[in-house]
């Protein structure tokens, strides 16, 4: 049962202090010059090259919020801190806040965005900071480990089949589909720079057999095929509504008889409402994208009906949905 928010609650909802704390710390690189290290007030600030009586309320801010340990005049990292926020650690995510800091000034201007109903931007950072975008990915590859495989599996395939990882990244889908399914073998498209790095994790992965690599505009380009599954994961929440229900057309057209398109991304409920992190990602989207919108289940299901699919499930509430093709007479 719901219940009201308390004073405190609301509050707390609109201090964005601690956000943009950590941010700048991410930003200096505070963590990093902490590695495994205890230091002086001093000592840090001639290494980040700051003002240190500034640097020391940023540093002790950090440490009430839990992200640094003070002991008499030194700083140090706190275990989550060494883990995730220093730059020579394999599970670094500084990159991500990273580009959560790019975004900042476009966040200010959600009032006017909501004023006049036209958006700031006409690029998303990823075009404008190509290595940021790079860093990210690498980042979102390490945390999409974890669910490729449950995906892959949800999926039951089996034989021979012709994979297309569709916008695929670093290729963390295609790179999961290949080792749940020995006998598959996938297409990963995405733009040319981004596949450099897709390059790298296919090879780290020791895929480079069964993983082909395909750049282009998913939008404008020939995507090959024919294909017995196509997965688009999390791309369309950057582009139009018109635009995603050509594009799924498009895909309908280079996959098999029966063969499969499966979309997964972050769909709102019906209301509109939920789930509640969904409601304010769609808020980051309208603030950081030319065109993009978060959709609804329903949209999914009315692209893939009005593209020719004859059978579309949704295989997991506001998450994925998998449209089928009719099979040949």
């Amino acid at each position: 049962m719901s219940r009201d928010l308390s004073l405190a609650e609301i509050f707390q909802l609109g201090y964005y202090w601690e956000t943009k704390i950590l941010l700048t710390a991410v930003r200096l690189d505070v963590f990093s010059a902490l590695d495994g290290k205890q230091k002086t007030l001093l000592d840090l600030a001639g290494r980040l090259r700051v003002h240190g009586q500034t640097l020391g309320l940023l540093l002790n801010a950090l440490v009430a919020m839990r992200l640094l340990k003070k002991d008499g005049d030194s700083y140090g990292n706190s275990a989550v801190a060494a883990t995730h926020l220093v730059r020579s650690s394999a599970q670094y995510v500084g990159h991500l806040l990273l580009l959560h800091d790019a975004e900042w000034d476009n966040w200010g201007k959600l009032e006017q965005v909501i004023r006049t109903g036209q958006r700031s931007v006409d690029r998303h950072v990823f075009e404008t900071d190509p290595d940021l975008g790079s860093n990210v990915l690498a980042v979102l590859h390490r945390i999409g480990q974890q669910s490729g495989p449950d995906l892959a599996k949800r999926l039951q395939l089996s034989g021979p089949v012709r994979f297309l990882d569709l916008g695929g990244g670093a290729g963390t889908n295609a790179i999961a589909f290949c080792q749940t399914y020995p006998e598959l073998t996938a297409t990963v498209f995405d733009l040319p720079a981004t596949l450099r790095l897709t390059e790298r994790t296919v090879k780290e992965a020791g895929l480079e057999g069964r993983i082909t690599l395909l750049p282009g505009d998913f939008n404008k380009d020939a995507l090959g095929g024919p294909y017995d599954v196509a997965l688009m994961s999390d791309i369309l929440h950057y582009q139009d509504f018109s635009t995603n229900a050509s594009l799924v057309k498009r895909v309908w057209t280079h996959l098999a008889p029966s063969g499969r398109l499966v979309i997964k991304d972050r769909f709102l409920n019906e209301a509109g409402t939920g789930p509640a992190w969904t409601t304010a990602f769609a808020v980051h989207i309208l603030v950081n994208t030319e065109r993009g919108g978060c959709y609804r289940t329903a949209d999914a299901i009315q692209w893939m009906g009005d593209a020719g699919f004859p059978t579309v499930t949704e295989l997991e509430p506001t998450a994925v949905v998998q449209g089928v093709k009719a099979s040949e007479a």
